[in-house]
């Protein structure tokens, strides 16, 4: 079933792209903050078609992570900085530059030797709570830290720091979501009992919030590549200590696997760099709309 997982996880974040884009053209619209910015979302049609969008998205993301493990699933979302370049080239009417191209095919291979030499998988879908323990404490230390980068005041320190929590919530949720995946198909009583249900939907509000007051932050070159390299990251973390996922490697292929991991990360930051906006000029007025690249 890994070749239905990895579909899946493709597809989702295809999705999460393209809906991205839209939530982030109208976050970054709304001039108010507290409840002047939900109510200026909630009036917006594009927001919520794009929120529809993300629901979508998740929906095969879930699928993927029922019928795979979340070392195979998760690091698949990475593609959606992939997805997103053509969308960013049409927005700012510019063409694709040769390295965004380069970039984009060695994430692609990166991707493909990890699952191909890594060959991830085992694990459980279920585990008892103290199991988890270990896994909510970085989680909430890590968020913790994002929030006091929100706070210090600057608008790069705040968009950095609300992408840190949007994207560690993000990763729990979904290694939590591979838990709940277990309960579908059964008795509804189950799911409604588990702790891992709540849990998921209360880390996916706050990163919700999270990731839409990055966006109206507006540094996407700060806010967008620490959400998108933080949720794979987590969730494969959480993965490995709370459900016992491995990547089963021997020898050489842990270094194949490590040039992988480390070309996946400086690809989704130079590409999110190359397609940030750039400020306007002193010398007249720039027209140019901001890049809407999404975040996972």
């Amino acid at each position: 079933m890994t070749w239905l997982a990895v579909l899946l996880g493709l597809g989702a974040a295809g999705i999460f792209a393209v809906a991205a884009v839209a939530q982030q053209q109208e976050a970054s619209s709304v001039d108010a903050h507290g409840t002047g910015f939900v109510k200026g979302l909630l009036r917006s049609t594009r927001w919520w078609a794009a929120t529809a969008g993300i629901g979508v998205g998740y929906g095969m993301q879930a699928a993927g992570l029922a019928v795979g493990s979340i070392l195979v699933v998760q690091p698949l979302l990475i593609a959606s900085l992939v997805f997103a370049l053509p969308l960013s080239a049409r927005w700012n009417a510019r063409p694709i530059r040769a390295h965004e191209f380069g970039w984009a095919a060695a994430i692609a291979v990166a991707l493909a030797t990890f699952l191909v030499v890594g060959n991830p998988g085992g694990g459980v879908d279920i585990n008892p709570f103290r199991e988890w323990v270990p896994s909510i404490i970085g989680c909430a230390a890590l968020s913790a830290a994002g929030v006091a980068l929100a706070l210090t005041g600057t608008s790069r320190m705040r968009a950095l720091g609300l992408a840190m929590v949007a994207g560690t919530m993000f990763g729990f949720a979904s290694a939590l979501t591979k838990s709940v995946m277990n309960f579908v198909g059964g008795d509804i009583t189950d799911i409604l009992i588990a702790w891992e249900t709540y849990a998921v939907v209360i880390t996916g509000v706050i990163g919700m919030v999270a990731q839409q007051l990055a966006f109206q932050a507006g540094s996407l070159e700060i806010s967008f590549p620490a959400a998108t390299v933080l949720d794979p990251v987590v969730s494969v973390v959480v993965g490995i200590a709370a459900l016992d996922e491995r990547v089963r490697a021997t020898g050489f292929e842990w270094v194949l696997i490590a040039i992988s991991g480390l070309v996946m990360v400086s690809g989704t930051l130079a590409l999110a760099r190359s397609g940030a906006p750039t400020p306007p000029t002193r010398t007249g007025e720039d027209t140019t709309p901001p890049s809407p690249l999404p975040a996972t």
